[in-house]
């Protein structure tokens, strides 16, 4: 990539991060954090960057399907940088309403000019984009849905296994659209009144939360940490799926509890705020970078009552045993729930998906021994698929019969049976899973 003027615009960041991300198989949502505070772009550019960015990766089988009906040269034979600066211009001709579609091309025109090593570039951006304006009420329509919404076919058909029917179309329009930002009120330092007004008062547009009336949906915040609320520990950034997974597991005051995979800290901190931060909780993960951030965030919110602590989710730990009123075991998954927050989740490669429930598995079985007779063992993931989720937790039940499933009572949802799923396109949450199950006397 060059460097100068254009390379710091709002464009030339999303352009640098989608390059990056194919190139290098960077995730898109640390290298865009990175890339934005490199360039220094306003809250205004940033959002800006981001929007695109993410746009491009949610729909970019559909892009390159068009570039490919419009394009002399076929779309795996382009400049990666080329290919990227033309799907930038055409998500924003075809979805975003309040940028003029010249300037989503000239903006192109010099992203390739900048970062191309071949002379023709402008000219072939410039002739394909225009074309691309002038045809785009007639552009043809894929006939599959996995062009149409830009989900590899494999993940269609894993979706299709699980859902029937007009919900796998409603789950991948739900993949590709904007996802909400929920924060939740951090009752160690103030109420939700006054959290709102705080808000209103930075200039953030406050929503309700149709789930928790402490909850909040946000809009025109930009980036969160620049707001005085948020470095004072007013609130906890969440999904509201998180937020119900503690609730499932009915964390009270006092208690002990364990969160086996921590990192980086959502639910910990979530459940010391449900316990008045009058207990303890160990929350664990493998790399103490991690663990470092999770005490940062601990002490922003004002949270005594968690330790951080290094230790590895499938190997026992003698000194646990038999200890804690709840285990939370919120396993590494295939993230599949999350793809509208992740957009690139979707391109990785699916074969080492098949190793995760093995690995799940593990760490629930072992964290088991770590829960007192009496206590509750809860077990989550962020993704949507049987095998990870309904299927780990009845083999463990099937040889663990000190254990049963309980069921738990959810806001808005009402009564489960001791498992459920929360799907984007149904709950309008993150796709979740959750399960309840209470070691016997």
């Amino acid at each position: 990539m060059g460097t100068g003027k254009k390379a710091v615009s709002a464009r030339g960041v999303a352009l640098q991060v989608l390059v990056n991300c194919r190139r290098r198989g960077a995730w898109s949502d640390s290298a865009l954090s990175s890339a934005i505070r490199s360039a220094g772009l306003s809250h205004r550019d940033a959002a800006l960057a981001s929007r695109i960015c993410y746009g491009v990766q949610q729909n970019q089988m559909l892009l390159d399907f068009w570039l490919g009906k419009l394009c002399s040269v076929p779309v795996d034979k382009l400049e990666l940088p080329v290919c990227c600066a033309m799907e930038l211009a055409m998500y924003q001709i075809t979805f975003l309403e309040r940028i003029p579609d010249a300037a989503a091309v000239n903006e192109s025109v010099e992203l390739a000019r900048f970062n191309s090593r071949n002379s023709n570039s402008p000219r072939l951006v410039n002739g394909v984009l225009r074309s691309f304006v002038r045809q785009r009420e007639n552009l043809p329509h894929p006939d599959s849905l996995s062009v149409a919404y830009s989900h590899p076919q494999w993940l269609v058909e894993l979706f299709a296994q699980e859902l029937e029917g007009e919900g796998v179309e409603a789950l991948l329009a739900a993949d590709n659209s904007q996802p909400p930002t929920v924060i939740h009120t951090n009752p160690l330092k103030t109420s939700p009144e006054q959290l709102r007004r705080r808000l209103e008062e930075e200039g953030v547009t406050v929503g309700e939360n149709p789930y928790f009336a402490e909850s909040f949906t946000l809009s025109g915040s930009g980036d969160l940490e620049h707001l005085g609320s948020f470095r004072e520990g007013w609130f906890l950034v969440q999904d509201t799926a998180a937020r119900l997974a503690v609730e499932a597991a009915g964390v009270q005051s006092g208690m002990e509890a364990l969160d086996v995979c921590a990192a980086p800290g959502g639910k910990s901190f979530q459940m010391a705020m449900q316990m008045g931060d009058q207990g303890s909780i160990i929350s664990c993960d493998l790399q103490e970078k991690k663990l470092k951030r999770l005490t940062e965030g601990a002490s922003r919110l004002g949270i005594g009552c968690i330790q951080a602590q290094a230790a590895d989710g499938r190997v026992f730990q003698e000194r646990w045993e038999n200890r804690f009123d709840v285990v939370l075991t919120d396993v590494p998954c295939s993230g599949l729930g999350i793809i509208r927050k992740k957009p690139d989740i979707r391109y990785k490669e699916p074969q080492p998906l098949s190793a995760l429930p093995a690995i799940q598995r593990d760490i629930l079985t072992n964290a088991s021994r770590y829960v007192k007779p009496g206590g509750v063992l809860a077990y989550s993931t962020c993704t949507v698929l049987r095998r990870e989720n309904q299927q780990v937790v009845e083999d463990f039940l099937e040889s663990h019969k000190d254990f049963k499933l309980e069921p738990f009572v959810l806001p808005v949802i009402g009564e489960c049976d001791g498992m459920i799923t929360l799907w984007p396109h149904i709950h309008q949450t993150d796709g979740f899973f959750m399960a309840k199950l209470r070691k016997q006397l």
